[in-house]
């Protein structure tokens, strides 16, 4: 099983994850719905600052920066 991670598309050493509140879903199926995700945001060249990836269930987010 796998899970789908919103996360930074640039590369932040703080990305401020959040999981996509989809349960119980194949690794197969999980990269179905992450490409469909990023190819509806990343369109006429334009590169969201935000994207999906496909994570383990026991992946761990990181966080957003605290001050």
């Amino acid at each position: 099983m796998a899970r789908i991670a919103n996360t930074c598309n640039f590369d932040s050493d703080y990305p401020n994850e959040k999981f996509l509140n989809v349960d119980n879903m194949t690794e197969e199926h999980a990269k179905v719905v992450a490409k469909a995700l990023n190819d509806g945001f990343n369109r006429a060249g334009y590169t969201h600052p935000r994207y999906y990836k496909v994570v383990p269930n026991d992946y761990e987010l990181q966080p957003g920066f605290e001050p």
